[in-house]
């Protein structure tokens, strides 16, 4: 069999990927393995893959890949989210540049749309994945609005409806005029703006005084309905039981008195707006005021605004602080810093809006999340410092606004058969609702055509919060055999930034409907940033097509350059320098394969004792790597384990156990160590393998012809056994040895084809096991052990023992070799010198540190022996 030359990722990559699709490795199905199980947080059905997609997945696909190596059933189940604001944003932009407008359209009308534009654009996402080597189960691919999801998400409405969770409220709710539809409260971000704060002049009816009241929002003004004045301000004491006009409406509104007003802050005093603050709102309740909505659901002005209706409402506040100024009701303004509320979806800046919207009652239902997260430790948060955030959010859990105003998601099973607001049912179909209005209006005469289901869609995450019981259809059918195999399942791989949207609801959603935890383990991955810690975005443009990263690196130098460097938690710093190192290390593997396959064997040759000592080491230190490696694993300190196999591979394999072993030029190695040679390559692509599949895959075949059944995916992962630790711990010793020989020659111009002595003093009684490798990597004539200096050579230190080279055939010069170690001499002794000064200081001594004060006395000791070998040297030299 040829191997090429070269590592061709291209070419192998889909290789390998048809030949895993073709063999249904992907694919599970319930039977006597234990489970483990994976959903894939669903990505934005229209949306295409970035960085944080790659890593997310790469750490997924990582750990299925070794689940699989364990003898798991392993199950990653895919899919996509249909994304209702996002992708209906989408859609209706389409229209518009077709001259289509969504509100000339019927819903069903705007849906073929959606649908038309969902197939076409929809799943591009897992396609890339694909490149990327993720190993997801896509036959069981879900998507969100698929009409079992669909259907799970409505009977859970239904269903939480009937238990008295689910209520209809006429509440002020964050309404986003862009998306034009509600978002619950964790849906808006708050941002720190630099805007202005308008102070405005309020005269007082029937008299020429007037009232100064600061506002940021002075467009506001035309849904005033109070001025609020503290009872125990003594400014104002005058003004209770009087009225104020509102500037240019003219509206007289009376001025009440709460203690909620902060004598302290602004003017003092404060005006009402009940339609359009949250803490007016209330203000208004309770005094019984009138409540003026001013805004049309775009935030232009309605006609409440007078000659301002129709205009946006930053254009309405730039004009009205000009008109204010003419008639003199603006006494000034100010610089304001202010934390303005924006939509996470379209960035708008979100009003406070009344309306009537669906809720669900959090208070109770979020109990056993936080008992299993925060007391329990059932499930686990790695890492462990985001139980921080998750108990911020839970502990101040607010009821959950579910209803959203648009067409593009699953509609509200509630069915209207009167005018009134309570005039409706709830179901899960319109025949069922039918059956209920009957009863519930005693007439039997309704039919369907009677009946007019509520026009606004479940927020995406009420869909998505039932993600891992639905995509095994537990919500419809809890007896289900994929149901109660896959669930619970094990981990869940995603961003902090949904710690709360969708990771704390679906274990909210996991005690509610299944009464046990959705999963155990969550690993929250950090951010991509670049090398200036700014997040990548595409508006930025710091962030580059990860497709174009594989296309240059290769998928698994890709693989390799983001783990490397994403520790749980920490934002990551990419550079493509990363992804070039994990080429790199693929070109290493690579290259030290051939190497060996490259070797003649011979059958008849005895085993060198070197070679087997070898063997014995690096079994002993793949070992220990398993070790670390579980141990990492066990941890999710996914980036260790990486690293301890990339140390394990590039300098223990290859820079060590492959000088080892390896023949002398153009003679064959015996039949003993090749193979061992090739099951320890084998084990090192098995631990590999989750990291890098397509590399270790395609060296995998190229050892040996293999059905598919002997696929390195379908492999096993290398088995835990005892091992030698003395063996690990000597080699470092023989390591150094090994470059004091190296440093010597390389210092002395001494060929390594030219053998040389080797004496030593083992005062140390360091271990003699590695002497056979001393000898093979030194190019050792003879190694023998000596109770005296040795005159006329060359001398080094390994801790206390000494070794020598004795000078034979000219071949250095001694004249220069004495003034060369004279000079080192003279520069150590200065050096001790300088230590022995700092010591002999009491008032140092009694000041430092005990850390410093060792340093210090170890810098002492380590300059004397040198100065000892030094003077060694020049007297064994003359």
């Amino acid at each position: 069999m040829t191997i090429p030359a070269q590592f061709d990722a291209k070419t192998i990559e889909n290789k390998w990927y048809d030949y895993w699709m073709k063999n249904n490795y992907f694919h599970s199905e319930p039977d006597h393995r234990t489970p483990y199980t994976i959903v894939i947080p669903p990505p934005n059905v229209t949306g295409v893959l970035h960085m944080g997609h790659m890593l997310n997945n790469t750490i997924q696909d990582v750990l299925i890949r070794r689940a699989r190596l364990k003898g798991f059933n392993a199950c990653w189940v895919p899919g996509t989210d249909h994304a209702s604001i996002a992708t209906e944003a989408k859609v209706v932009a389409k229209l518009k540049a077709e001259g289509i407008n969504k509100n000339d359209l019927t819903r069903e009308e705007f849906l073929a749309h959606a649908w038309e534009w969902t197939d076409k654009y929809g799943g591009v996402i897992l396609d890339q994945l694909k490149k990327l080597g993720a190993s997801c189960d896509w036959e069981r691919t879900k998507f969100t609005m698929d009409p079992d999801m669909s259907a799970s998400v409505i009977k859970s409405f239904v269903d939480l409806y009937n238990k008295g969770l689910i209520y209809r409220g006429y509440r002020m709710v964050n309404w986003d005029p862009e998306a034009k539809t509600t978002l619950s409260d964790e849906e808006v971000i708050y941002e720190e703006q630099q805007g202005k704060l308008f102070f405005l002049k309020y005269k007082i009816e029937g008299s020429e005084d007037f009232l100064t009241i600061a506002t940021t929002r002075p467009e506001t003004i035309f849904g005033d309905t109070a001025i609020c004045i503290n009872p125990n301000d003594e400014r104002f004491t005058h003004l209770k039981g009087k009225k104020a006009i509102v500037p240019i409406c003219g509206r007289i509104i009376p001025i009440i008195e709460d203690e909620y007003v902060d004598v302290e802050f602004g003017t003092g005093c404060l005006k009402v707006t009940p339609a359009h603050d949250m803490n007016d709102k209330t203000l208004g309740e309770k005094h019984n005021l009138e409540i003026v909505d001013i805004f049309n659901e775009d935030a232009t002005l309605n006609s409440f605004g007078l000659h301002y209706q129709g205009k946006d409402r930053f254009v309405v506040r730039t004009e009205i602080a000009k008109e204010l100024e003419e008639i003199g009701a603006l006494a000034k303004t100010e610089i304001h810093l202010n934390k303005v509320g924006t939509s996470e979806r379209t960035k708008a800046v979100i009003e406070p809006r009344l309306s009537d919207q669906w809720f669900l009652k959090m208070e109770d239902l979020v109990k056993p999340a936080i008992q299993s997260v925060l007391v329990d430790g059932d499930i686990k948060l790695h890492p462990k410092r985001f139980e921080n955030t998750y108990a911020h959010w839970l502990n101040n859990i607010r009821d959950w606004n579910i209803s959203r105003q648009l067409w593009w998601g699953q509609q509200i099973p509630a069915y209207y058969y009167g005018d009134g607001k309570e005039d409706f049912v709830v179901a899960e179909n319109i025949e069922e609702a039918l059956v209920l209005a009957k009863e519930r209006t005693n007439n039997q005469q309704l039919t369907t055509d009677n009946l007019k289901q509520d026009v606004d869609a479940l927020d995406t995450w009420f869909s998505s919060w039932l993600w891992p019981m639905s995509v095994f259809g537990g919500i419809m059918d809890p007896e289900s055999a994929d149901y109660k195999y896959y669930y619970p399942t094990n981990d869940l791989v995603t961003g902090p930034d949904i710690l709360f949207f969708w990771v704390a609801r679906m274990i909210i959603a996991g005690y509610e409907y299944a009464g046990e935890k959705p999963f155990t383990n969550v690993y929250l991955t950090g951010l991509v940033r670049d090398k200036q810690r700014r997040k990548m975005s595409k508006s930025l443009g710091n962030s580059p097509d990860p497709l174009d990263l594989i296309e240059k690196f290769g998928a698994d130098g890709v693989r390799v350059g983001l783990l490397l460097s994403a520790s749980a938690g920490n934002d990551i710093m990419f550079d493509e320098e990363l992804c070039n190192q994990g080429k790199a290390f693929s070109n290493k593997i690579w290259n030290a394969f051939k190497l060996i396959k490259g070797w003649e064997v011979s059958e008849t040759i005895p085993q060198p004792e070197s070679s087997k000592v070898a063997i014995e080491w690096y079994e002993a230190k793949l070992q220990q790597t398993l070790v670390d490696i579980e141990d990492n694993f066990e941890k999710y300190r996914i980036s260790d384990s990486l690293m301890a196999i990339y140390k394990l591979v590039w300098d223990d394999f290859c820079s060590w156990f492959l000088e080892m072993i390896k023949p002398a030029y153009q003679q064959p190695i015996d039949k003993a160590t090749f193979d061992k040679a090739i099951e320890m390559l084998e084990s090192n692509l098995k631990l590999l393998h989750p990291f890098m599949p397509f590399l270790t895959e395609e060296i995998w075949h190229l050892i040996a012809d293999r059905i598919p059944e002997e696929a390195l995916i379908v492999s096993t992962w290398p088995e835990l056994k005892p091992f030698n630790a003395n063996l690990i711990s000597d080699f470092e010793s023989t390591i150094e040895v090994i470059s004091g020989i190296r440093t010597i020659r390389k210092d002395k111009n001494i060929p390594f084809k030219d053998a040389i002595e080797l004496k030593a003093i083992n005062s140390e009684n360091l271990s003699t096991y590695f002497d056979s490798i001393v000898t093979k990597l030194g190019n050792i004539s003879v190694f023998e052990y000596v109770s005296a200096k040795v005159d006329g050579a060359l001398s080094f230190r390994v801790k206390s023992n000494e070794y020598f080279i004795p000078i034979s055939g000219g071949n250095i010069d001694v004249e220069a070799e004495i003034a060369k170690l004279t000079a080192e001499l003279v520069y150590t002794q200065g050096f001790l010198k300088s230590v022995q000064a700092k010591l002999s200081n009491e008032k140092f001594v009694a000041g430092a540190p005990e850390k410093v004060l060792a340093n210090e006395k170890q810098k002492e000791a380590d300059a004397l022996a040198k100065i000892a070998t030094i003077e060694q040297s020049i007297a064994g030299l003359k």
